[in-house]
């Protein structure tokens, strides 16, 4: 899958999603302190699902009406290490009744809450 790793997102866990053979570009290393309305439109030129700690992308996308990616991954929980963000989203990739595509998903450390992004459904 091609994701786009948001500013906040850790290294360590760009590079365990890279050696599971996901194609990650990482904002932190090619682009440092772009705005979200950049990184946004990135996720969306690259047709990549953004994993993000921000939660401002909900309001870009549903009050502003900017157009959506690929799909949203937001983690709505504080790392216990900077690998775990990564065993996470490989951990929700297994399971087979979630689909990251077209979706806002709001993963937590025991639960994932998913929303259609605007004009995918």
């Amino acid at each position: 899958m091609k994701f786009l790793a948001d500013e906040n997102f850790p290294l360590p866990s760009v590079r365990i999603l890279s050696a599971a053979r996901h194609d990650v570009a990482a904002v932190v290393q090619d682009s440092p302190g772009v705005a979200d309305e950049t990184v946004l439109e990135r996720a969306v030129r690259e047709g990549r699902v953004l994993v993000t700690f921000d939660r401002d992308y909900g309001s870009l996308l549903y009050q502003l009406g900017l157009p959506a990616p690929t799909g949203i991954v937001y983690f709505r929980f504080v790392p216990f290490s900077l690998e775990e963000p990564a065993e996470h989203l490989l951990a929700l990739l297994e399971r087979s009744e979630l689909s990251l595509l077209g979706m806002l998903a709001v993963a937590e450390r025991d639960r994932v809450r998913q929303r259609p992004l605007p004009g995918t459904r």
